[in-house]
């Protein structure tokens, strides 16, 4: 197996664990033998649990030595709720171990040198923009600026509606988007609604499961705004817990959530607008539907642009199908 192959899937590893090991990164790693197959995979556990690298190399057992580990991230180079990775991968004898992104964080670092000062023959930045862009992106974003990574995401028809005339939207994109919808809903740690969210469409905001079930692992639910919502919504119900911020001012929010690591914005377009606004999303996911809608109910309201040369300039870095939809990812230009 090559290089590309070992850290895609390790990637797929770490795709596996995201929202479920904050404030660790979510990190996959891949074990090759000397003849170049897979010998174990893993990916970290939960915090105080075993790191990506030590899962793979319990599980490629013997066939580590001499062999090539592959990993999404710099392996650790110290001791906190549990012993330096770097420890476990001189310990199996790897002859070589090949990264994606350097770890970042001052008090991990340092695992590549102090391996190839052990002789053990290290390669960095394969596949990088993959796992910055992918599985580490929210992690990367919190350690570089202190505050959660915030991702807009909204359904639309295809000339920009988010509703019909008459206020109905269920459903605008097809259950493979919804589905998709609530795969990234299990792995991040918040969702934010504005209290007119609420009142008009009464969500739950829950994760399910295909099959209609609870995912293990259930986001905050966040409600934002000033005015008085039922005790009878349903994103109080016991599904999971709830935050309600008595607020407009998204940096008020964001303070409330700053020991989150990865946030859904899902609220409609005034709730939208207003982070927007702010300056506060880093990412935008639409989900666009091959319909037209026409009508008044936009995807956003006012962004604080009044003319052209006031734009808020995006740019993609992600183009994807979802069923007949249309996936769009884009980060600040």
């Amino acid at each position: 197996m090559n290089l590309d192959a070992a850290m895609q899937a390790a990637i797929e590893q770490a795709e596996q664990v995201k929202g479920r090991t904050y404030p660790n990164p979510p990190v996959g790693a891949v074990i090759l033998d000397r003849d170049g197959q897979i010998a174990g995979v893993g990916a970290t556990s939960p915090a105080g649990g075993p790191h990506a690298e030590v899962l793979a190399l319990r599980r490629a057992g013997t066939r580590s030595a001499g062999g090539t580990a592959v990993v999404t991230l710099e392996p650790c180079n110290h001791t906190g709720r549990t012993p330096p990775c770097v420890d476990a991968l001189l310990a199996a004898g790897v002859a070589a171990v090949v990264f994606a992104v350097s770890d970042p964080n001052p008090l991990a670092a340092g695992g590549a040198a102090r391996l190839a000062e052990a002789g053990v023959e290290v390669q960095a930045g394969v596949l990088a923009g993959a796992v910055a862009g992918g599985p580490l992106r929210e992690w990367l974003h919190k350690l570089r600026t202190g505050t959660p990574h915030v991702t807009w995401k909204f359904a639309t028809s295809v000339d920009g509606r988010s509703a019909a005339a008459d206020g109905t939207s269920q459903w605008i994109t097809s259950e493979a988007a919804r589905a998709d919808v609530h795969r990234r809903r299990a792995a991040a740690e918040a969702i934010i609604v504005g209290t007119g969210t609420v009142f008009v469409d009464d969500p739950v905001l829950t994760a399910r499961l295909p099959d209609g079930a609870l995912a293990e692992k259930q986001p905050l639910r966040v409600v934002v705004g000033e005015r008085e919502i039922s005790p009878d919504a349903r994103v109080l119900n016991d599904d999971s817990r709830t935050m309600v911020i008595r607020t407009r001012d998204p940096h008020e929010v964001l303070r409330a959530l700053s020991d989150r690591t990865d946030v859904l914005v899902e609220g409609g377009p005034t709730l939208a607008g207003a982070f927007l606004r702010a300056g506060v999303i880093d990412r935008i996911l639409a989900y666009v539907a091959p319909i037209l809608l026409g009508g008044p109910i936009t995807a956003v309201d006012d962004v604080g642009v009044l003319s052209i040369a006031q734009a808020q300039r995006w740019q993609f870095d992600g183009v994807q199908a979802v069923g007949p939809d249309v996936l769009l990812s884009l980060v600040p230009a």
